[in-house]
Formats: structure tokens, C-alpha cells, sequence
């Protein structure tokens, strides 16, 4: 995969290149509706460094604000999507430290992130790496993918999801197996406990994960921001409170261009053309 640079397309033509800061450790363009975000600390297996997060977040957040953008793809390398926090932060911290730093507040404005994200995994995605892929919506991984939360194995436990979306995904008993262990579980393992959307071929990873978010981006983008949010409330509310946010979201798309135009174009039987209005 080529280098990813700050590169703004718009229709698939390249637009004017915007300077970074002398270490981007985010990487990221739009094309054709999809921001490519990609994590570039290569020598360290894309460590998740303070520095880093914060460079994830602004740009995550500059990309769900931008009304041309209907999905994102976050991907890393070939070797890792990351491989876990970045220990030389938190080493030699104090509870005092790590209080004032408040790092886990930034991976709070990615839960809140509205676009879809589509996580492209490939080698390594340990700890705060797995963490960051379950805060993703979907996970399309590379069968050479590894994926584990062996925080147990340097005397911590996950702090950004790891016990909580892990165990919703994969059940209790598993999730209690891998966490106390700290083991590794292979791309297809981890598909078949449910925390993996598909597995393709190393080659295949990202071109997978970028066709399923062009896929997603063709559909009225209002409705894929509340099919979204609509999911991700089953995790944390009752059934009945579940189904009440949902029949509210259902009736708020009746207020939109997009819900008359995909269901003329159903009756018309021609491709609906969505402008998320």
C-alpha cells in the first residue's frame, strides 16, 4: 500500500495537499467518499502514544465533520495495526499522573465519532491496538491478523474497552480465558467468536475494508449515522428502552431529502442519488 498523505479528494480529484506537523504519526486523505486514516509509527509497531491518539482524534473528528465524507477506513501496516499503548508513557507514571492525564477521555470523542468506521487489520492488534479496532464498527482482517489484550502480562489490566467490549463481543467466559491469559488469538479465531466481520487474504485486507466502506458510503448518510448509533445503544440499553430509540430514529428519517429519494428511486427502479440532507 502506498504512503497515505494529507491529501484532500473531492469526486476522486486530488485536491491541494495540507502541510502537517513534523511527526505525523496519523496519516489520512478522502477519495471518493471515504477518509483513509492510517497509523504511521511503523518502527514501534504503531505504539499508541499520547501524541498519537491526540493526532487520531483531531483527525477522526475533522473527518466526521466534513459532509462529503460517509465512511472511514483506519488502517496500519502490513506488520500491525498497533500492537498496544505506548509503555515509555505510562512506565514509570503515578496514579496522580495517570489521573491529571485524563488519556482515556480522547478514546471517549471516538465512541462518539458518527461515520462509520470500517478498521482494516493486519498483523498485530494488541491491547490498546484491539481496543482501538473494537471502537471501530466494523473489522475486516487479514489472516495473518493476531488480535489480544495481554495487559495482564505487564501486571495491568485493558483501560480503553478492553474487559467491557471484548466480553460483549466474544461472551464472558472467553473474553475471561483471553484477558487473564493474555494469549493471541489467530484472524479466524477471533471470526469465529464474533469479533471479526470477515477474513481475506494478507494481500486483500484494506482493498476489502475500503470496498465495504465505498459500499457503505452509496447510502443515505444520515440513515448510516443513526443505523449506527441505533446499534451501538443495544449495547447499553434494555430491549424495550432499545426498541423505543429506534422507532424514534425510524420517524426522524421521515424529515429527510434522503428518505424521498431512496424510496422514489425504489419505485422509480433506478439508483437512488443521496446528497445526506
Amino acid at each position: 500500500m502506498a504512503e497515505i498523505t494529507f491529501d484532500s479528494f473531492r469526486g476522486g480529484d486530488a485536491g491541494s495537499n495540507i502541510e502537517h506537523m513534523a511527526e505525523s504519526f496519523v496519516l489520512s486523505r478522502i477519495e471518493q467518499a471515504v477518509g483513509l486514516v492510517t497509523l504511521n509509527r511503523p518502527d514501534v509497531l504503531n505504539a499508541l502514544s499520547l501524541e498519537t491518539m491526540r493526532q487520531l482524534v483531531d483527525v477522526l473528528e475533522g473527518l466526521d465533520a466534513d459532509p462529503y465524507v460517509r465512511c472511514i477506513v483506519l488502517s496500519g501496516n502490513e506488520r500491525a495495526f498497533a500492537a498496544g499503548a505506548d509503555i515509555n508513557d505510562m512506565a514509570d507514571a503515578s496514579v496522580v499522573t495517570m489521573y491529571e492525564r485524563n488519556q482515556f477521555a480522547r478514546w471517549e470523542r471516538i465512541k462518539r465519532i458518527r461515520t462509520p468506521i470500517v478498521a482494516a487489520v493486519s498483523g498485530y492488534c494488541l491491547g490498546g491496538g484491539c481496543e482501538l479496532a473494537m471502537h471501530c464498527d466494523m473489522i475486516i482482517a487479514a489472516e495473518n491478523a493476531r488480535f489480544g489484550q495481554p495487559e495482564i502480562n505487564i501486571g495491568v489490566i485493558p483501560g480503553a474497552g478492553g474487559t467491557q467490549r471484548l466480553t460483549r463481543a466474544v461472551g464472558k467466559f472467553r473474553a475471561m480465558e483471553l484477558i487473564l491469559t493474555g494469549r493471541l488469538m489467530t484472524a479466524r479465531e477471533a471470526f469465529e467468536m464474533g469479533l471479526v466481520t470477515r477474513v481475506v487474504p494478507n494481500e486483500l485486507y484494506f482493498d476489502e475494508a475500503v470496498k465495504l466502506a465505498r459500499e457503505i458510503a452509496l447510502k443515505a448518510p444520515i440513515a448510516t449515522r443513526l443505523a449506527k448509533e441505533a446499534v451501538l445503544k443495544s449495547q447499553e440499553l434494555s430491549l424495550s428502552e432499545g426498541l423505543e430509540h429506534e422507532r424514534k430514529l425510524f420517524y426522524m428519517l421521515f424529515a429527510t431529502d434522503d428518505q424521498k429519494e431512496g424510496m422514489r428511486a425504489f419505485q422509480e427502479k433506478r439508483p437512488a442519488k443521496y446528497e445526506g440532507k
